[in-house]
């Protein structure tokens, strides 16, 4: 695990409390944060989980009816709206649909390989056209297919990819060696990211790409593949532009051996040159063809925005987050619902009622405090993904992001769970408000599987926002880590993306109050500060955060 030592964070943390009015300061944090009520978060969670919002779903009836209860508590909090007037943020989505009769088809000399689509192959198009075709492209295995400048690391050296189709290994050179030195480690970088792997494929030229699954590396196995990039997918209207691949695509580990034994090679031979200081893509004595026939539905959704003016900064914000959305019903049967309690009506509920304690205060902050509830996260990441591709506040004068996604629903813990451990100096601003409560901050328990990148705070870490993703602790004040742990994994195995993750009327939530005002504290001191918080020097972000920042002076 890395460690930093940032004084001047903490001297900058000072300072800010300092301005809050000297040995005051606390007690009037502390006043402001106990607005936050249990019983209102437990209330916000009961209606928005309910069968009446029929799961949530963007673009349906429950979906519309979300939008409208949140725009109406914004509004009743005489928060102003953050969008031109309005509450709202439209987001144009579209569903595609591609023929499951499509195979991937191989050539190698005068053999032909059909790979069939669920069981070895699972594709698709990132243009947003009826008929694709990928027709002759040549293969090439490209490591890790990442380019890192700040790791002195490029799978694209010397070789042009124009119009040929990628092969490449999933997540980080890091995660499969362990070495601390190597990337971040065990832990996943942007660069590890399946998303990140096809946008510099693209960026490079090529036509496709393929990713080799692995159990381990991805973190999942291949029926999660086969089951989440099969059937109706949602993305933004309009987002292929010129840059898009013809083809992205999965392969399953025995059809990766396959293709390797033509050049005489294996899995474990491949990934061992790909990690070397030396490596050099490969071209495969393979070509591939595919014809995609896609469906397309047209649709919008909302995010849900409003914000507090700051008194002296108001270009400045501090925003909260958090996603809206659930599944909505079973398609088979839409007397099924999921109603998402814990994913996310626990962490709207906790943005609504921070965002009612801020409405509360006597006089506002310094800067500006926003509150973003977005649309679409579960068909990955789509409205903060608009949000970022059109910020109503911007990026560069945005101080922070803090995410608030599937919150503590079974009691108060001594710890809290930072998501994406070691990134950003917002980390010593919280540690230090955290141990004033006699609480303290935990990495992640498996940052090889890149859960950073899973949720809406990375929407702006990709324009460079520096944020924070809380998740609950384990430590459980009562009854221990084992206890705490027992709990969250309870939550995983039976009730995450089902149908019982249903509202409890006997849940505790004394401990997603205790972490809603922890991050109403961290807000507020943000606001009253004149200070940005960087990403550290090591972070995939920083440079995309020094830029923004010299561009907007």
């Amino acid at each position: 695990m890395r460690t930093h030592q940032l004084p001047f964070v903490l001297t900058g943390l000072t300072l800010v409390l300092t301005t809050l009015t000297a040995c005051d300061a606390r007690e009037g944090d502390q006043a402001a944060a106990d607005w936050i009520e249990k019983e209102r978060i437990r209330e916000h969670i009961r209606i928005l989980a309910s069968d009446e919002f029929q799961g949530r779903a963007p673009a349906t009836a429950g979906g519309e009816r979300t939008v409208e209860y949140l725009s109406r508590e914004f509004q009743g909090m005489e928060l102003a709206p953050g969008n031109e007037g309005t509450y709202t943020q439209t987001v144009p989505l579209l569903e595609t649909t591609l023929d499951p009769t499509t195979d991937l088809i191989l050539h190698h000399g005068g053999e032909r390989w059909e790979l069939s689509y669920g069981e070895e192959v699972m594709l698709w198009s990132g243009r947003q056209e009826e008929t694709v075709r990928l027709e002759g492209s040549e293969l090439v295995f490209v490591g890790f297919g990442t380019v890192a400048p700040e790791y002195d690391w490029d799978d694209y050296a010397d070789v042009d990819v124009r119009g040929k189709t990628v092969v490449m290994l999933v997540n980080d050179p890091g995660v499969f060696t362990e070495d601390p030195d190597l990337f971040n480690g065990r832990a996943m970088t942007y660069y590890g990211r399946w998303t990140y792997k096809f946008e510099e494929a693209a960026r490079q030229g090529a036509a496709g790409a393929i990713l080799i699954h692995e159990d381990d590396a991805a973190g999942y196995g291949w029926d999660v593949v086969a089951g989440s990039w099969s059937g109706p997918q949602m993305s933004l209207a309009g987002e292929d532009g010129d840059q898009a691949l013809d083809m992205e695509a999965w392969i399953s580990r025995d059809v990766a051996d396959r293709l390797l034994e033509t050049v005489d090679s294996s899995l474990e031979d491949m990934t061992e040159q790909a990690l070397a200081a030396d490596f050099r893509p490969q071209t495969l004595p393979l070509s591939a063809e595919a014809t995609m026939e896609n469906r397309f539905r047209e649709s919008e959704s909302d995010n849900v925005i409003a914000y507090l003016p700051g008194r002296e900064r108001p270009d400045e914000t501090i925003l909260f987050m958090a996603h809206w959305d659930h599944l909505g019903t079973d398609p088979d049967d839409d007397s099924i619902i999921f109603n998402g309690a814990v994913d996310n009506a626990s962490g709207t509920a906790a943005v609504l009622e921070i965002a009612r304690a801020f409405s509360k205060l006597e006089q506002a902050p310094r800067r500006s405090v926003a509150f973003l509830l977005v649309t679409a996260e579960e068909q990955g990441l789509l409205g903060s993904a608009h949000y970022a591709r059109e910020p109503i506040f911007e990026p560069h004068l945005t101080v922070a992001g803090i995410n608030l996604d599937s919150m503590n629903d079974f009691g108060p813990t001594r710890d809290i769970t930072i998501v994406g451990y070691g990134s950003s100096e917002l980390e010593e601003w919280l540690a230090e408000l955290a141990e004033q409560e006699n609480r303290e901050l935990r990495p992640e328990p498996h940052p090889e599987r890149g859960y950073f990148f899973r949720s809406d705070h990375f929407s702006l870490a990709k324009v460079g926002v520096p944020v924070l993703y809380p998740n609950p602790g384990i430590d459980h004040v009562e009854h221990g880590e084992s206890y705490g742990q027992a709990q969250l994994d309870d939550y995983q195995q039976n009730r995450y993306h089902r149908p019982a993750d249903e509202f409890d009327p006997e849940a505790d939530y004394r401990g997603l109050l205790a972490d809603a005002r922890l991050m109403f504290q961290l807000a507020l001191a943000l606001a009253e500060s004149d200070t940005f918080p960087n990403w550290y020097e090591d972070s995939e972000f920083r440079q995309i955060r020094d830029e923004d920042r010299q561009a907007g002076h």
